[in-house]
């Protein structure tokens, strides 16, 4: 349970950041964490499938959690991102 309030935490950061860094996919503090929320949950899920990460609270697993929901938050935001600028087109 803890390392999914990690992913969840760290998408919602990645999200913003990834705002912040890429203007043209924006979409405000709350859609950034929204979308970050749900991509660092998927993203960190993947991750610790991928490295077969077991979980636990040590240093490299945290590590690993905040970086699978970082990269995933900011991932999702730019897909989300790419598609509202299409649709606006």
């Amino acid at each position: 349970m803890e390392n999914l309030i990690i992913q969840l935490i760290a998408g919602a950061v990645g999200g913003n950041v990834a705002g912040a860094i890429l203007k043209q996919f924006n979409l405000g503090v709350l859609f950034n964490s929204i979308a970050g929320i749900v991509g660092g949950g998927i993203g960190g899920q993947i991750l610790s499938q991928v490295l077969g990460a077991q979980g636990g609270m040590d240093i490299g697993g945290i590590i690993t959690q905040v970086a699978g929901g970082g990269v995933g938050g900011a991932i999702l935001l730019v897909i989300v991102g790419v598609i509202k600028k299409a649709m606006g087109k």
